[in-house]
């Protein structure tokens, strides 16, 4: 018989073990890798399921039921109702103190307005959820899951536009692409006072299983800390930490604007990279004609990200869009992340209805099935621009001169910065450009743009013949300084 002493120590030590931390999560993540992968079932009715986009934005969740309205809590949630494309649901639990409680679907939650959807599952569950938090105003929406592993957030002043994701796998792959998708969530109780607001989410799919713990802080700069450890199934080719996802139809450099009445529509205009040796890669987005995907490789860069540089409302002419208080988007690594490169996937879009841009992080080499993979990082959303040291790229436009020489392809750059918006016209600043094989440059050169402050660089290129894609880079120095970051672009004779 146990004495009062060894019980108590047997009452503890269960109590330990049913506590919810982000490593009983984590041993969750590495039994369920180590199971055949199987898929959970829809319990989304066939009525539900055929829903139109507008039939189910109808559908909508009573704002008087937001988790955490009546407590006068900082962070509120409200849930997502299953239809239209969305058929996979989702567990949402409460963490308090460590301890897991289901927050329980019920139709009673919804608004269905003109919608006939007949008997709702009581047990059918949500698709995932909605984060409010007075960013400018009291209700502001502050970020959503839904859908496989993606993740949008928002930071003040900003509207929706690019997503992130919790993992790619085979992203611009031969065969298809993989898309790991967040099965359960649990989110911590915040404080009356808080100012961050803590989820955990287990992710599995064919290939990888694991544990997620996001750490949400709003703002000017809405950062989210994100910590998370996979254990593989089998044999991945390529893994993509940190996705981004977003929109690219057309922009400045398109050369055409699809008809369409606006000079731009894009969610992002560019790729970041800051490398490990501290060279800041600026590329421009394009919309091409078939997939293409470029790799810039580095050993434990400093980050990277999707941005909309281009804020000017004159840029997009756009009032329901609002394309240009569309949020950037930047991974700041955390650690030691090894060897590997930045990769952009860019796929043809037809319309501004699809995400067709794709960058994350892949490494080189990846740890033996069942090991774990683990990696941290700062996803920052943001308004106000990240701008490298030196100067930056603000605007890419390509052509012909029908007059002049016609058969030369034209690409003009201008480029902004402290310093060079404070300078004067000098002959010692000069363009650096290098053009891959397929093309040689005809002629450079860089000038002071009298009516803005910019420097911009010309330069003209003819192509070979070949028709292979050409890869170009371009900076400004004043010897022996580099006045701008390294602008680089693929073009397509």
């Amino acid at each position: 018989m146990l004495g009062f002493g060894a019980l108590l120590i047997l009452v503890r030590a269960h109590a330990a073990e049913a506590m919810f931390d982000f490593e009983v999560l984590r041993y969750r993540a590495k039994v369920l890798a180590a199971k055949p992968y199987m898929a959970r079932p829809s319990r989304v009715p066939e009525k539900l399921r055929k829903l139109t986009y507008d039939q189910h934005r109808n559908i909508r969740f009573n704002h008087a039921q937001s988790w955490g309205r009546r407590e006068g809590l900082p962070f509120q949630l409200q849930f997502f109702h299953p239809g239209f494309i969305f058929n996979q649901t989702v567990q949402i639990s409460e963490l308090r103190d460590g301890e897991e409680t289901p927050i329980p679907f019920s139709p009673r939650l919804f608004d269905y307005g003109k919608n006939n959807v007949g008997d709702v599952p009581e047990d059918m569950g949500f698709t995932g959820f909605r984060m409010l938090y007075p960013l400018n105003l009291s209700g502001d929406e502050l970020g959503a899951f839904q859908g496989a592993s993606y993740f949008r957030l928002l930071c003040q002043q900003a509207v929706y536009g690019l997503s992130a994701r919790g993992l790619a796998i085979n992203t611009g792959e031969p065969g298809g692409e993989e898309f790991p998708m967040f099965e359960e969530f649990w989110v911590q109780r915040p404080a009356v006072d808080a100012k961050e607001i803590v989820l955990f989410a287990l992710l599995d799919s064919p290939s990888v299983a694991g544990a997620y713990r996001f750490t949400i802080r709003p703002g000017a700069d809405t950062v989210a800390q994100v910590k998370a450890v996979l254990y593989a199934r089998k044999t991945i080719k390529t893994l993509g930490i940190a996705p981004l996802t977003s929109m690219f139809w057309h922009g400045e450099n398109s050369g055409s604007t699809e008809g369409d009445f606006r000079p731009e529509v894009h969610d992002s205009d560019g790729l970041l990279v800051n490398h490990s040796g501290g060279e800041w890669l600026w590329r421009p987005l394009t919309n091409p004609s078939a997939i293409r995907s470029v790799a810039f490789g580095d050993r434990n860069p400093r980050g990277f990200g999707l941005l909309q540089r281009d804020r000017k409302f004159s840029s997009y002419e756009d009032l329901e869009a609002n394309y240009h208080r569309r949020p950037s988007a930047w991974v700041e690594f955390i650690g030691s992340w090894g060897s590997g490169s930045v990769r952009l996937v860019e796929l043809p879009t037809p319309d501004e209805t699809n995400d067709n841009i794709v960058a994350f992080w892949a490494p080189d080499q990846l740890p033996a099935v069942g090991e774990p993979i683990e990696f941290e990082y700062r996803l920052h959303w943001f308004i106000d621009q990240i701008r490298p040291p030196a100067g930056l790229a603000i605007a890419t436009r390509r052509g012909h001169s029908k007059t002049n020489e016609p058969d030369l392809e034209r690409f003009v750059i201008d480029f902004d910065g402290a310093y060079l918006s404070n300078k004067g016209s000098d002959p010692l600043i000069e363009p650096v450009v290098s053009v891959g094989d397929g093309a040689k440059l005809v002629h450079a050169a860089v000038q002071k743009n009298p009516y803005n402050g910019t420097w911009r660089v010309a330069f003209a290129l003819r192509a070979d013949g070949s028709k292979r894609p050409v890869e170009l880079r371009c900076f400004v120095r004043k010897t022996p300084h580099v006045l701008t970051e390294t602008w680089t672009y693929l073009w397509q004779p």
